[in-house]
């Protein structure tokens, strides 16, 4: 299958790899560009450079899954393809369900949607209907608490509510598994580590810089943070020297 509009070409067939293979986790905000003097702008990839990294990757070999074919080709449950990347998004942003779902769509790959239960039908934010759609294509639904809130700053009560809640709310709203949880601004102790295994969780993903392995603390998976400074072949060679690292 063409992807229309680029030299990439999708194969009909996703050649299987390795079940026990190392995973490079990408993470992803806001795909648009960033307005003048917007907070955190390093948060922002343009529509262009997104679907560069894609077109990147996708002719050095990589082939999108989602963390939970990763999680169950790990325990010996499935597979994954050869070259195996997952591509998360946190937050919920109205770009990733246009932006980056049509770019991921023309390469018939699925991204992983890390949820704040609060941005959703807000202005900027994601709509239950666009959540439900990307379901639907294949996406992952993971949770990302409540509010966005620091966990290591919270009462043990509140904890409880933003980690298991937020589960709860997902599975409830959206019937998705929701088996994993991803830390916000990667704050994390072993308080709060303790809290998400607690809720139910399989595993969670952090802000720490690496490729996660089978081997690593399941509830501290690293991820590998795109900028908008990147290129296409800037990341590439990035997952390269990780990999070898």
């Amino acid at each position: 299958m063409l992807d229309r509009g680029t030299d990439v070409v999708v194969p009909s067939k996703v050649p299987i790899g390795p079940g026990d293979a190392p995973v490079p986790i990408l993470m992803y905000h806001v795909v648009a560009v960033a307005p003048p003097r917007t907070p955190y702008p390093e948060l922002w990839v343009p529509p262009g450079r997104f679907a560069q990294d894609m077109r990147a990757l996708a002719r050095a070999g990589y082939h999108a899954t989602t963390l939970d074919a990763v999680w169950r080709a790990w325990h010996g449950h499935g597979t994954m393809p050869r070259h195996p990347i997952v591509v998360s998004f946190d937050d919920g942003y109205q770009s990733q369900a246009t932006v980056a779902r049509r770019t991921l769509d023309r390469l018939a790959w699925p991204g992983v949607l890390n949820l704040v239960v609060k941005n959703l039908g807000i202005k900027g934010g994601l709509s239950r209907r666009e959540v439900s759609a990307m379901i639907g294509d294949g996406w992952e639904v993971d949770a990302h608490t409540l509010t966005h809130v620091d966990l290591t700053a919270v009462d043990a009560v509140r904890l409880r509510h933003e980690v298991a809640g937020s589960r709860h709310w997902l599975r409830h709203a959206f019937g998705a598994p929701v088996d994993f949880f991803c830390y916000p601004a990667g704050r994390y102790n072993p308080g709060v580590e303790a809290a998400v295994r607690a809720a139910g969780y399989a595993a969670a993903t952090t802000t720490n810089l690496a490729v996660a392995t089978r081997r690593d603390d399941p509830y501290a998976l690293p991820r590998v943070r795109v900028t908008p400074t990147m290129t296409g072949d800037d990341l590439v060679a990035l997952l390269r020297h990780l990999r070898a690292a």
